[in-house]
């Protein structure tokens, strides 16, 4: 008796990239939550570190991360070889753009307008990320996305008002927050696309590999920041506060290195690889949500009616944009003849 094995039909192997692209798109969406949750918890710094200025925050995290990935990268020594000149300049402006000013602006915003209302401007990347990439492949088309993008502000917008309108506080201290806020939003937006481009671009470096990179590349700069400050701003570097706020201040920065950056990053460029930009754009809504719910554990209370609102319209325009980049249902159904 002979066996004939036949081919894999066309609606065969419809059905199995169908199921491939979803289970691509539901283990990006896991990642990008996981990593969310991490940075949540980095956007509560400033509120347990008040009296710390931005840049002794941002420039003591990353020099851990810049330790912690040079160990990383000991066992991947020869793959350095591998390093070019663009791919060298293209981790000198993600380290310094997308984790040192951001970060420091970030800081900024927070201690001038507080958690939310800074969670709220920043968390408009989905918005920035979705425009700014909309003519990448894969991309979904705008009018696709209208109504998740609608939802998620709307739910922005909620989160903030009664902040913004009877949160006491000097005017132009709000403005320079403010300020700091966008200034943020604009470097991470900058950030995620380039990133998420050159991951895909270049195919020589994994997610691990080249979040390791970045972390070295980010530590050198810390280093020259921290050598700036001391040489022409010593003043940056010098706080008030009891040994015992210095040891929390230590035990924070190591944490925000070690799972905010380090943990964070390798999660992100691994959804990042999975995902088209107009999708994981919208997934950075979970750095807002964790945000918020670290918030309220914070102040021991619960959402307002307005916050609550706020948290159902995003997770809302998240999922409905979740199904927007699913394959269609009828691609995914054999065809019977």
């Amino acid at each position: 008796m002979q066996i004939h094995l036949l081919p894999a039909t066309p609606r065969t192997g419809s059905l199995r990239l169908s199921t491939n692209r979803s289970r691509h798109v539901k283990r990006g969406v896991m990642y990008a939550g996981m990593a969310g949750a991490l940075w949540g918890m980095v956007l509560m710094v400033p509120e347990l570190l008040p009296e710390f200025n931005p840049m002794l925050l941002s420039s003591v995290r990353y020099l851990m991360v810049g330790v912690i990935s040079l160990l990383l990268a000991l066992p991947m020594a020869r793959r350095l070889r591998q390093l070019t000149a663009s791919d060298v300049w293209m981790l000198l402006r993600l380290a310094v753009i997308g984790n040192l000013v951001y970060f420091v602006f970030l800081v900024a915003a927070i201690q001038r307008l507080g958690v939310a209302p800074a969670s709220l401007i920043v968390g408009v990347m989905p918005l920035t990320i979705t425009l700014y990439g909309r003519n990448d492949s894969g991309a979904v088309p705008l009018a696709r996305l209208v109504g998740p993008l609608a939802l998620i502000l709307a739910g922005m917008l909620c989160i903030n008002l009664e902040t913004f309108a009877f949160a006491p506080g000097d005017i132009g201290d709000k403005l320079m927050g403010l300020c700091c806020a966008l200034a943020a939003l604009a470097c991470w937006t900058w950030y995620a696309v380039q990133n998420s481009r050159y991951l895909k671009q270049s195919g020589h470096f994994d997610s691990h590999q080249w979040s390791v990179l970045c972390g070295i590349m980010t530590g050198l700069a810390s280093l020259l920041m921290v050598a700036g400050l001391a040489l022409w701003q010593p003043q940056q570097l010098q706080v008030q506060a009891p040994m015992a706020r210095w040891w929390l201040f230590w035990a924070v920065c190591l944490a925000c290195a070690v799972l905010g950056s380090w943990l964070a990053m390798a999660l992100w460029n691994a959804a990042s690889k999975r995902l088209p930009l107009t999708l994981s754009g919208q997934l950075i809504v979970f750095e807002t949500l964790f945000a918020l719910l670290y918030a309220f554990l914070w102040r021991q209370t619960g959402p307002s009616l307005l916050e609550a609102a706020a948290i159902v319209l995003v997770i809302g325009g998240v999922l409905w944009s979740m199904r927007q980049h699913e394959t269609p249902r009828e691609l995914a159904k054999p065809v019977h003849s």
